[in-house]
């Protein structure tokens, strides 16, 4: 059956369908249908609309509206932690950058440097420092927030492949999160040099940061674009949102060499909820 399902996702046209879906989406009505089909969502993956701003599914305007609803003040506090976790989810792996190889699966891995779109000054800054995986379900909370406070050094859109980032499709799908359509962040932190990567995916309708709106997918033919010059300086928090999926996706972290080290709870499937502590700080 996995060998079917990865089959299935070489085949069809994986750009035209997760556009499609993110149109869909996106459509306000018919009303009736809209609600069925959250309703539907909402029911299937046991999605815990208590903790929305809004509970009341049939108030969102379409389904992308209800599945970037924010949550209610105060249920996710942050933890008095060095870096917290960015988002709910689940660790699908957390290391050490070994060789510019991240771990990926058993008998997966992938270059740094093609993470990163092709950068070999900022993939060194990473060179044999440390790597968490987050895999958000469509039952998680699908905004994604700082681990630690950092101010804003340079983006990159970079395009891709949109195989789905499940435990399968992981395990079978060589170099998968450095070939799916990703957008890369830098952040200057008390860590030093932070990447954060949101990784697209099969029907995921699009990626948006809090300073950019949506960049995925890009208005244009998809082609690798980099954000150097960031017209005024861009400071989040610890806990401050930076953006979000349109349906579910991966958040990759990566730390240089001797910044920090993990809580001993993570390991590969541990559940994550933003804002339980991740990693401490090391001391120089």
């Amino acid at each position: 059956m996995t060998s079917l399902f990865i089959f299935f996702q070489h085949l069809v046209p994986q750009h035209l369908l997760s556009r499609l879906t993110g149109w869909l989406a996106d459509l306000e009505r018919p009303v009736t249908l809209k609600n069925w089909v959250i309703g539907a969502f909402i029911r299937h993956f046991d999605v815990d609309m208590s903790e929305a701003r809004e509970p009341d599914y049939r108030q969102y305007a379409s389904f992308n509206a209800f599945f970037t609803r924010a949550l209610v003040e105060g249920a996710r506090p942050l933890a008095e932690a060095d870096v917290i976790c960015p988002a709910d989810g689940a660790i699908s792996q957390l290391g050490d950058i070994v060789g510019g190889r991240i771990f990926q699966a058993k008998g997966q891995d992938y270059d740094c440097v093609e993470l990163l779109g092709g950068d070999p000054e900022w993939a060194a800054r990473f060179a044999d420092g440390r790597f968490a995986t987050i895999y958000l379900s469509p039952r998680d909370y699908h905004r994604v927030h700082m681990p630690l406070a950092g101010r804003l050094l340079a983006t990159t859109y970079v395009p891709g492949d949109l195989f789905s980032v499940n435990t399968a499709t992981a395990q079978n799908v060589e170099r998968l999160f450095a070939r799916n359509e990703r957008l890369v962040s830098y952040f200057e932190t008390a860590a030093g040099p932070v990447a954060m990567i949101l990784v697209g995916a099969m029907v995921v309708a699009g990626i948006e940061t809090v300073w950019a709106g949506q960049v995925a997918p890009p208005p244009k033919t998809p082609e690798r674009r980099d954000y150097r010059q960031v017209p005024d300086a861009i400071d989040l928090a610890a806990g401050e949102e930076m953006g979000r999926f349109k349906l579910g996706s991966t958040v990759i972290l990566l730390f240089p060499p001797g910044a920090v080290s993990w809580r001993e709870r993570f390991t590969a499937g541990t559940p994550t909820r933003l804002g339980e502590p991740l990693a401490d700080l090391q001391s120089s």
